[in-house]
Order: C-alpha cells, then sequence, then structure tokens
C-alpha cells in the first residue's frame, strides 16, 4: 500500500518524537515481547517457572537495553549498516548499584572476555552491574560503567566492571565502533524490573544462535516451598552453535530444519572470511548445508537467584550452565567463547559497625534442586531468545532467519513430544 508523501512526513515526525529515536541511528528500549515463548507454545524443560519466567523474577534485579539499529546495504566502515547494542543487569537495581553480591564466573571455552573477573573470582563478590555487548565494544562500555559510577561517587566501587561480550561482525559493522558512552548509560539508567524485551534487542541485537537468528533470552525458575521456595533466573545472549546439532528436548530440529540458511541479498558477496560459503538468497531457497562456521560464535549467560549462596557454591551453579548448552546442541567449540556467571542477591556485607559479615549458606546437601534450575532455565531462555528474534538482514545484505515457530512444532510433534 502506497502512503501519500504527507502522510508519511507526518509519520517520519511522529517516529522522531518518540524517546530514544534519532534519524540517524534508532535506539530502541523495545517493549515486553509479543511473540510466544516457549512455555506459550507448551515447550517447559521441567520445572515451574517465576512469575515473569525472567530473571527480573529475582528480588532486585533490573535489565536495560539501549538497542541500535540503522542503515543497509552494503558495509562501509564506520558507517554501517549497525545492528547492535548493549544490555545492562543490575543485581541490586540503581539504587543499590555499588552493594556487592557474592558470585563467581566459569568458562566453558575461552575465546570470549569477560572483564572484572579476576577480583570478581579473587574476592567472591561483584559490585556494580554486568553488562553485554559486541566484542570489540568491551572496551568503551567498561570505561563508560567508569564513568558512570564516578558521576554518582562510586568511581572506587565500580572502577572494575564486569563487562562480557560475543561477536556481531556478521550483521553488525562492529569495526565501525558504533557504541558509544551514552548508550551503555542509557542501559543502565532504563534498567528495570518486568517483562525483559528479548531477541534482537540490547547486546544481543546482531547475533545468531545455532544457524537462527539469536539475541537475548531470559527464564526463570521457583523452587517449591519443601525446597526452600528460593527463585532462580537466567538471562543469555545467545550467539553460538551449529544448525546441524540444534536440539530442544531431544528433538533434533536443527536436522528437521535445514534450510533457512543465511544469505545475502545484495548483488555482492560478502568480504568477511566468515562468509565465504554463504549464496545470494534468491540462489539459496532449497540449500540445506551451513553458509557460516559451525561453532562460531559465543553465549554469555548469567544466573541471579535469592538463595543463601557462598562463592563456592555459586561457581558450583555456573559449572552447571554447560550441561543446558549440550542438551541444546552445544560443543564449546574452539572459537566459541562460552562463559558464565551467577550471583546471589543475598546480604553480603558487614554492618555499619562491625567487620564481621553473618551471611547463610544453604547446605550443599540442598543445591540439587538449583541445579536442575539452572539446567531447565538456561535452555528455556536461550529458546526464548531464538524465538523471540526475527529474521534481520544487516550488514553487506546478511540475512539471517528467525526460527519458524510452526516447523519448530511440527519437528517436537513428529517426536512425541507434543
Amino acid at each position: 500500500m502506497n502512503l501519500s508523501a504527507p502522510f508519511r512526513l507526518l509519520s517520519a515526525l511522529l517516529l522522531l518524537s518518540l524517546p530514544g529515536v534519532s534519524g540517524a541511528q534508532s535506539t530502541q528500549t523495545k517493549p515486553a515481547p509479543t511473540k510466544p515463548r516457549a512455555r506459550a507454545l507448551g515447550i517447559t524443560f521441567g520445572g515451574q517457572s517465576g512469575p515473569l519466567n525472567a530473571i527480573t523474577d529475582v528480588p532486585g534485579v533490573v535489565v536495560g537495553h539501549t538497542t541500535l539499529i540503522s542503515g543497509e546495504g552494503k558495509l562501509t566502515e564506520g558507517k554501517g549498516p549497525v545492528r547492535t547494542g548493549v544490555t545492562a543487569v543490575l543485581p541490586r537495581g540503581r539504587e543499590r548499584v555499588a552493594e556487592p553480591v557474592f558470585a563467581a564466573t566459569y568458562a566453558l571455552n575461552g575465546n570470549g572476555e569477560m572483564t572484572g573477573t579476576t577480583w570478581l573470582n579473587e574476592s567472591g563478590l561483584l559490585s556494580g552491574p554486568v553488562m553485554l555487548t559486541n566484542t570489540n565494544s568491551v572496551g568503551v562500555v567498561r570505561d563508560a560503567v567508569v564513568a558512570w559510577g564516578a558521576k554518582r561517587k562510586l568511581a572506587w566501587e565500580l572502577s572494575l566492571p564486569v563487562v562480557a561480550e560475543t561477536y556481531d561482525g556478521l550483521l553488525n559493522d562492529i569495526n565501525g565502533f558504533h557504541v558509544k558512552q551514552e548508550h551503555a548509560w542509557r542501559a543502565l539508567d532504563e534498567a528495570r524490573g518486568g517483562p525483559v524485551p528479548e531477541g534482537n534487542v540490547g547486546g544481543g541485537t546482531g547475533m545468531i544462535c545455532h544457524g537462527f537468528k539469536g539475541g537475548i533470552g531470559t527464564a526463570s525458575r521457583k523452587l517449591p516451598e519443601a525446597q526452600g521456595g528460593y527463585t532462580l533466573g537466567v538471562l543469555v545472549q545467545c550467539n553460538y552453535g551449529s544448525r546441524r546439532l540444534f536440539s530442544v528436548e531431544g528433538v533434533p530440529v536443527g536436522e528437521e530444519i535445514r534450510d533457512l540458511q543465511a544469505c545475502y541479498t545484495g548483488s555482492e558477496a560478502p568480504s568477511s572470511p566468515f562468509m565465504q560459503g554463504m549464496r545470494a538468497c534468491s540462489q539459496s531457497a532449497s540449500l540445506t548445508t551451513s553458509t557460516i562456521p559451525e561453532g562460531m560464535g559465543s553465549i554469555i549467560v548469567v544466573v541471579a537467584t535469592d538463595a543463601p549462596l557462598l562463592p563456592h557454591q555459586l561457581a558450583r551453579i555456573a559449572r552447571r550452565v554447560p550441561l543446558a548448552i549440550g542438551k541444546m546442541g552445544g560443543l564449546g567449540e574452539d572459537s566459541s567463547g562460552d562463559i558464565f556467571l551467577a550471583f546471589t542477591t543475598q546480604p553480603a556485607s558487614p554492618p555499619a559497625d562491625s567487620p564481621v559479615a553473618r551471611v547463610s549458606s544453604l547446605d550443599n546437601g540442598h543445591l540439587n534442586p538449583l541445579f536442575e534450575a539452572t539446567v531447565q532455565a538456561t535452555q528455556e531462555a536461550i529458546l526464548n531468545a531464538m524465538l523471540a528474534a526475527d529474521t534481520q538482514t544487516g550488514a553487506g545484505g546478511v540475512r539471517v532467519f528467525a526460527l519458524p515457530h510452526e516447523r519448530l512444532l511440527q519437528a517436537l510433534r513428529k517426536y512425541g513430544r507434543q
């Protein structure tokens, strides 16, 4: 349907009047997800979710995104197209951002980066937010957090921030360095509780997962009162895995949906060495072999809980995340950065009049339900990221397709999982 010129002008003016939208580049914070999530499709991975089925079900945890989308067509370094962003996870919200929480990290494969982990693992404490972005923007986001803290007289407390990355250079002008200080600040300032936008948002904007469009995903588990009634939430930035091995609840979905491989829409093939086997979209309708290197990419997983755990127990939680990734078809491949962080929101600091902190610790014999919750919620968060994502065409006309919901369900029905 063609719009008249006056109507197009009015639409453009209305768009530019929206918060966070500029004519040069869209900086978006999307509303709560509207596409059906895994649980709405009958895919639960076991366990009972929290009310939002999100990391924000853990009391105090807030999440913010800045999404950068602009340009289309041929890649011109420094100009775009841009498909990237920043995500911020604040364990205690903005008002208590510098109050430390017990935390630990674990890397399944270390071809990636998560800053601030040397002191985190030495001290067992995380002060400040956990930030997620693209590989080439770790430095600017790290510096932005320090500057954001300095503005709040928290330069010392936030001097070693945690910033993690995955590579979005197949869809994004990653060498154009489009993420700026103000984008990290916006993610921090707009972080809130409630439903968490998923898919092509924040740090996950340009990410690819198991050969489909990936991004940000989240899920949670609420343990029965007999097991403590604790809440555990997970947030992932999903950018890992091959199509061939992609599995959902034991069903080889990647083998069932072998087409919809990444392709390019322009007249010229992308110049990146990572995309030498890519075909034009007009020639690839029936293509069933991967057009991007298998196992390329990474996944960052943040696990939050209100269970009373100490850092060594949180390290045990983080080491269970790979079980979920393996169930989904990940191998911790050589070129993948699979890095995980777990924290608890239980009080960790001593009172003002004493150097002694009195904290609680769940008996090790009662950790198994939390291990199971971690595996369940991580799987669901990965699938939620893929289900929420939209097909995206990015730098150089590269197109990556969204996971088709109905074909996923057909595969599950074929194997008796629905």
